[in-house]
């Protein structure tokens, strides 16, 4: 008879070794490798209703316009997941603890009525479930089509989906589930591994899309071996500071859609409320003006937010100059402070530098360097910046100003907000019709430009 054998996986990066190594030789992470059973037996069909045998069919009589997306109800995660719900996609969605992974789950398919949801839970019981929705939706007695189970055994839960036939399967979380052909406990790398496989199988054959709930590590990273992200078709990660109220749903893995979409949801007392218009929340709206303090029209996805950017420049106390960026890339902002110094002539080396991203965002795009520069060098000289200006543009290694894509909804997004003027490149310029908007658009071309237009 064939028998089990045991490997050791690598949690961060799913390398695969023989025995167990200390440190892992791709991602360099210690203590990481894991023992993973493989089962030499050929797995069971499960027992759902109406999965098929697999064919092979030629590519131009497949048929993807019968399927059209889910709508979801939900701007926000419309947006993130490529523009609805995928039927036979497998959706994991993680986060930190009371992040509200579960608020928005519920209050989604709360929302779907329509649409026949089995909602499994393996950490709360149907009365805690009951209680949260009612404070999210205030008539929780006319959604017949959200079904609520609390079970962690996979087969059972199987056994449940054929008697239903559900539209949507929700698993929260995917952590709690077990299945009697792995003998390990629940949570281990075999038990996640192996019920994911099997729902991944479910949801392919079945046309059914299933969401699913993961735990993440300490380190902000998905619990349980990495293949599982390999496993899935999408991978949602849903963060946020918990001293602010705002929640950024940010895609990580689409295979429908681009993964440079976030959505923005401010937390309240009834649940998770999608923000629309988020420019005019990050921004702070101080009447007086402050030195340190600049804005940028920034792209994240295909959506302009204008972000504003506060930097501190103090005397190094230690000796040791520091350097700390909340939001922002530590690195390119050592890179934008050397241009600075080399370029610019403001010598930084002695004097402790801090940036901050307001409102708690995570900002990667390269079109808010100038506005770095331009708060750290007016915290530097103690000289406030116009609160009616913005500025948008990527800042290369020899102070130059480098052109940055979509000029023309930054543009509009801060007309819209409010803005007298705004800093661009020179070089975006070329096939733009200026009279067409209300704002004084100024091109520049290197960083002494718009230095000298804002500080004179």
């Amino acid at each position: 008879m064939p028998k089990d054998r045991t490997i050791y996986v690598c949690e961060q990066c799913g390398q695969e070794s023989l025995k167990w190594v200390g440190r892992c030789q791709v991602c360099g992470m210690w203590n990481t490798f894991k023992p993973l059973t493989i089962s030499e037996t050929k797995p069971k069909q499960s027992h759902i209703q109406g999965l098929k045998e697999s064919v092979p069919i030629p590519v131009g009589q497949i048929d993807v316009d019968c399927e059209p997306r889910i709508d979801l109800r939900d701007k926000e995660l419309n947006r993130v997941l490529g523009g609805g719900l995928v039927p036979g996609s497998l959706v994991l969605i993680g986060g930190e603890p009371g992040i509200g992974k579960s608020t928005l789950i519920l209050q989604t398919i709360l929302q779907c009525d329509q649409i026949r949801t089995l909602y499994v839970s393996g950490e709360e019981s149907t009365r805690q479930i009951k209680l949260r929705a009612d404070r999210i939706v205030a008539q929780t007695s006319n959604t017949n089509n959200t079904l609520i189970l609390c079970e962690t055994d996979l087969d059972q839960i199987f056994h449940q989906i054929s008697n239903i036939n559900p539209q949507l399967v929700v698993i929260d979380s995917i952590q709690t589930l077990t299945t009697d052909k792995t003998d390990s406990s629940p949570g281990s790398l075999t038990q996640v591994r192996d019920c994911a496989t099997r729902l991944l199988r479910f949801a392919k054959d079945s046309h059914t899309p299933v969401i699913l709930v993961g735990h993440i590590t300490k380190e902000g990273f998905i619990a349980g071996p990495k293949v599982l992200e390999h496993i899935v078709d999408t991978v949602l990660q849903f963060e946020g500071d918990k001293h602010y109220f705002y929640r950024v749903l940010r895609s990580i893995k689409n295979r429908f859609g681009s993964t440079a979409e976030l959505g923005i949801y401010e937390m309240q007392q009834n649940g998770l409320r999608a923000v629309n218009n988020p420019s005019e929340l990050l921004l702070s709206n101080l009447c007086e003006s402050m030195s340190g303090i600049s804005i940028s029209s920034a792209i994240e996805g295909v959506r302009p937010l204008l972000i504003e950017t506060q930097g501190l420049v103090t005397p190094a106390a230690y000796g040791v100059p520091q350097r700390s960026a909340t939001g922002f890339d530590i690195r390119r902002m050592n890179m934008l402070l050397a241009v600075l110094e080399k370029r610019i002539g403001f010598k930084l080396a002695q004097k402790d530098v801090f940036l901050n991203i307001a409102g708690g965002l995570r900002v990667t795009d390269p079109g808010i360097d100038l506005s770095v520069i331009c708060s750290v060098l007016s915290s530097n000289v103690d000289t406030p910046i116009d609160t009616n200006i913005c500025m948008a543009g990527e800042v290369g290694l020899s102070g130059e100003i480098r052109p940055i894509h979509r000029i023309e909804q930054r543009i509009s997004e801060a007309e819209k907000i409010g803005f007298k003027r705004i800093i661009v490149p020179q070089n975006n310029l070329q096939n733009i019709d200026k009279t067409k908007y209300n704002i004084e658009i100024i091109s520049v071309r290197k960083v002494e430009e718009a230095l000298h237009i804002l500080f004179g």
